[in-house]
């Protein structure tokens, strides 16, 4: 089964419900606050120290979610797409991947097109069925509680590349 990690060398990860738990908590000043896990803000700055390609295509919008990822050196951060599957064939021209190496994580409908494309669909424990259904993987860590570090570790390890990096902080 871990196998189907071997080859991947490009992560594609949802924001909504993967990188954070899918609540939105609405502020009375109008911002919608998310909570995103800083385990998998370790597993990605990792990851990107490692020069794997690390892509977030989400069809929601935040700056403030932006400049979390920005923080954590991922550069690759597409917001209010409409068409997730139009932007992944675009990515995977312009950086030269084969789909057989790109793992995309998604939790819901608007991910099933995408998921089907990629070489390695993966979803968090709490994603709905019909996603489910289509992944190759489900991780046993809900969305925002670790399912992103899953699955970037489990690469990384089977490629052997995990080496823990005391100077990578966390938040």
């Amino acid at each position: 089964m871990l196998n189907i990690f071997k080859s991947i060398n490009a992560f594609v990860f949802d924001v909504d419900g993967v990188l954070t738990d899918g609540t939105l908590l609405v502020l009375e000043n109008g911002l919608m606050a998310r909570k995103m896990h800083v385990k998998d803000g370790y597993a990605l700055q990792l990851a990107v120290k490692k020069n794997y390609k690390i892509f977030i295509i989400s069809g929601g919008k935040s700056p403030q979610v932006n400049n979390r990822l920005s923080n954590l050196g991922i550069s690759d951060v597409y917001m209010n797409v409409e068409n997730k599957l139009e932007k992944l064939k675009e990515l995977e021209a312009a950086f030269n991947l084969k789909k057989e190496e790109i793992l995309y994580m998604g939790d819901d409908i608007p991910d099933i097109d995408v998921m089907q494309y990629c070489g390695l669909a993966c979803c968090p424990a709490d994603a709905v069925a019909e996603v489910k259904t289509i992944s190759k993987y489900v991780s046993s860590f809900k969305g925002g509680e670790g399912c992103v570090r899953d699955v970037i570790e489990k690469v990384m390890k089977l490629q052997g590349k995990w080496r823990p990096d005391t100077n990578i902080q966390s938040a």
